[in-house]
């Protein structure tokens, strides 16, 4: 379905499909791509993992030079909200005006521009569409949103009062709470010890759930 290396990070492969998806690293490409496939899209959409948030400038400047990139029409780019969700946008734009800057002038049009607020698409023969993890105002990361999905399952509890215990105990707090606490709902499942991503292809994250509609409509809207 995809090239090879497609979810290494900066990948240089030809583009093969008209619509392209930009996500932050391996989990949240195998994550796309488990909700792509969920929704029918997997043949319409190519993700592209650009690895983490200081990679993303450099590899959108590499995009006019990658083959096929004259035949793309529609551009997404997630990431990770995480402290705050204007700032990240923020700083997705600006990489997006950097490349416009250094497109070589024998392209037709300006195709990278950054648009006026996320989810909403940039006008030209080539849109550009931007969604901040979790839901473009909270702050947070693809973990939050998954979590926030299970909220009613069972193990939910059980999660909580084990880091309630560490806590109590004097155990060390996990320095990324929302990573550890989607680990410990994953010891939970059938296949324990799964990354985030994988899980998402065994269907742990319920993708019915009203948490996930934003990201749902975004990706329609590519």
């Amino acid at each position: 379905m995809f090239p090879d290396g497609l979810n290494r990070p900066g990948s240089l492969v030809a583009f093969a499909l008209q619509k392209v998806l930009l996500v932050e690293g391996r989990d949240a490409w195998e994550f796309f791509k488990a909700l792509l496939d969920d929704l029918g899209l997997a043949n319409t959409i190519e993700i592209r993992n650009y690895g983490g948030i200081t990679e993303l400038a450099p590899y959108v400047r590499t995009l006019p030079a990658i083959s096929g990139f004259r035949e793309v029409v529609s551009l997404g780019i997630t990431r990770d909200a995480e402290l705050n969700a204007q700032d990240a946008f923020r700083a997705v734009c600006q990489a997006l005006e950097n490349a416009r800057s250094r497109e070589p002038r024998t392209l037709l049009h300006g195709r990278l521009s950054a648009p006026s607020s996320p989810m909403n698409k940039t006008s030209g023969v080539l849109s550009v569409s931007v969604f901040i993890l979790p839901d473009c105002v909270s702050p947070g990361m693809l973990e939050t949103v998954c979590l926030a999905s299970v909220t009613d399952d069972p193990a939910m509890p059980c999660v909580e009062q084990y880091f309630e215990c560490l806590k109590g105990g004097g155990a060390p707090t996990p320095g990324n709470i929302s990573k550890a606490r989607v680990q410990a709902y994953l010891s939970s499942r059938p296949k324990p010890g799964l990354l985030l991503g994988e899980a998402a292809h065994r269907g742990y994250f319920p993708w019915q759930s009203a948490v996930f509609e934003p990201i749902k409509q975004f990706l329609r809207a590519l």
